[in-house]
């Protein structure tokens, strides 16, 4: 089955742990490229994240986006130094023994002092984190499988479309052979009756001119080719039914064909062969851009 490479999809979930949202995106790429923006609290599930993806997608540029918070607050620890708080107190009172000026200052007043209080977040408990993480890969895996139907929704339509241009392919070449067929009958009789205007003015052999008409017919023959050519259609359609990922073989089979079509086209004879060449090659580049799309 052929997939597409390019696709969207989204998911947002909420619960008693985490609200969290998910966005993937995925285009055209020669392999796996894999982008993940994830924010710091979520930072350990990258590797998790990244194995995921890697087992719904073969090949193309996937970027996910993950957003989220913790809807449980995180327990907080509230530290007071002391000493700080003791070493102040004594300098004010100092102050206020030296002077007249009246430097008391309130609890909440010596609390603004810079490193007088410490404020730390807690791990959040080992339970809640372990839902977090399960929550967070449920929502991904849920965006991914949504991505893969799109994927293979745009593939079905790639598939009908390289498959039409597949049967044209495989009728330009049946019209190539009888081209070519046409073409050297015409050259055979050509080369006889140029042999057939010597007259007798040169001994001829007939058994070597007989030879030699069939060397030069036989330059012409692109039996070979045309075999390779309907073979690797034939090797299409089994790469786009048999379920795996096909583009680069897909791009490689292109690239084959492309070769026998320039092979045929210097070898051949016919008057209209130039021009079925032409526009084989001209629908193997239409071919070769839709398989480019595929995953």
């Amino acid at each position: 089955m052929i997939k597409s490479m390019t696709g969207f999809a989204s998911v947002a979930r909420e619960d008693e742990d985490i609200s969290l949202s998910v966005a993937v995106k995925s285009v055209n790429h020669r392999y796996l490229d894999i982008q993940l923006r994830v924010p710091h609290l979520f930072a350990d599930f990258e590797q998790p994240l990244r194995t995921l993806v890697q087992e719904l997608a073969q090949r193309g540029r996937i970027e996910l986006t993950l957003t989220g918070r913790l809807v449980v607050d995180a327990p907080i620890r509230v530290s007071v130094n002391h000493a700080l708080v003791a070493a102040l107190t004594k300098s004010i009172d100092e102050i206020q023994g030296k002077t007249a000026l009246d430097a008391g200052l309130s609890a909440g007043e010596l609390l603004k002092f810079p490193q007088v209080v410490t404020v730390n977040e807690e791990a959040v408990d080992e339970a809640v984190w372990t839902r977090v993480r399960e929550g967070v890969m449920e929502a991904v895996r849920a965006a991914l499988v949504d991505l893969d139907r799109m994927r293979a929704r745009e593939g079905e339509i790639l598939k009908r479309d390289l498959d039409e241009r597949a049967s044209v392919l495989k009728a330009l070449v049946e019209q190539i052979v009888l081209e070519a067929e046409t073409g050297d009958a015409t050259l055979r009789e050509r080369l006889i009756e140029r042999i057939g205007d010597l007259g007798g003015s040169v001994e001829t052999d007939p058994g070597l001119v007989a030879q030699e008409v069939v060397k030069w017919v036989a330059r012409s023959d692109i039996h070979e080719e045309v075999s390779r050519l309907r073979g690797h259609l034939e090797h299409f359609h089994d790469l786009a039914t048999n379920g795996t990922a096909c583009g680069r073989k897909l791009d490689f089979l292109i690239q084959e064909m492309n070769r026998e079509i320039n092979t045929i086209g210097s070898k051949a004879e016919g008057q209209q062969l130039g021009t079925l060449v032409v526009t084989a090659k001209a629908e193997l580049e239409k071919f070769r851009e839709q398989v480019q799309n595929v995953e």
